[in-house]
């Protein structure tokens, strides 16, 4: 499933790219997401837990950079990763591009997300709600870092690689839910052309 959103910071572009450079730092930014070991140029290795009501998935795997573009300042990123207990898997294809936006940037993200197992049994309609939580949080955490190294501070002071938080997530993405029905019943009917 394709998941976009899009993320507005108030620092200039060219400081966003260069922190865009320290994967690692990046992915601390998506809660429950820790990457410990870095095995090649480009490769990294890690975990990711998340949350959600009762469930809590715990993946082990790898991420790579794919594709830096210096001149349109993207990058794309290919991660996989297996649930510790065997309950399931979940590929994504990350993209980040970065637009001046007045003084700051705007990241533009496309997520596109498989999983399988246990996740998966929750539904297309529920995944993507919960990854548009994250995806919400990781921006707010990521302008947290980012004015954390314009101080000089730590930026591992800021925000941790703590797990996805359940109870907050899970409301948040039922909230979402339930909006979307809403709107589907009282949308006015549409009657479709007959193709006459």
């Amino acid at each position: 499933m394709l998941i976009t959103q899009q993320v507005e910071v108030s620092q200039p572009i060219e400081s966003v790219w260069t922190f865009f450079g320290d994967i690692p730092q990046v992915a601390a930014c998506l809660p429950g997401t820790n990457l410990t070991d870095q095995t090649g140029d480009d490769r990294f290795e890690g975990d990711v837990i998340i949350k959600a009501g009762p469930v809590k998935l715990e993946f082990a795997g790898s991420a790579e950079i794919r594709d830096r573009d210096e001149a349109n300042r993207t990058i794309t990123v290919d991660a996989s990763g297996a649930d510790r207990k065997g309950r399931g898997q979940a590929e994504l294809a990350l993209t980040a591009a970065l637009v001046p936006l007045g003084g700051g940037t705007r990241v533009d993200v496309s997520l596109d997300l498989t999983i399988s197992g246990a996740a998966a049994q929750y539904g297309r309609g529920l995944v993507a709600d919960v990854t548009a939580v994250l995806l919400q949080e990781f921006g707010v955490n990521m302008q947290s870092r980012l004015d954390a190294i314009a101080q000089g501070l730590d930026p591992n002071s800021v925000t941790g690689a703590k797990a996805a938080s359940g109870l907050a997530i899970t409301a948040r993405a039922a909230r979402m839910a339930l909006l979307r029905v809403f709107r589907r019943f009282f949308m006015p009917y549409q009657p479709q052309p007959t193709g006459r």
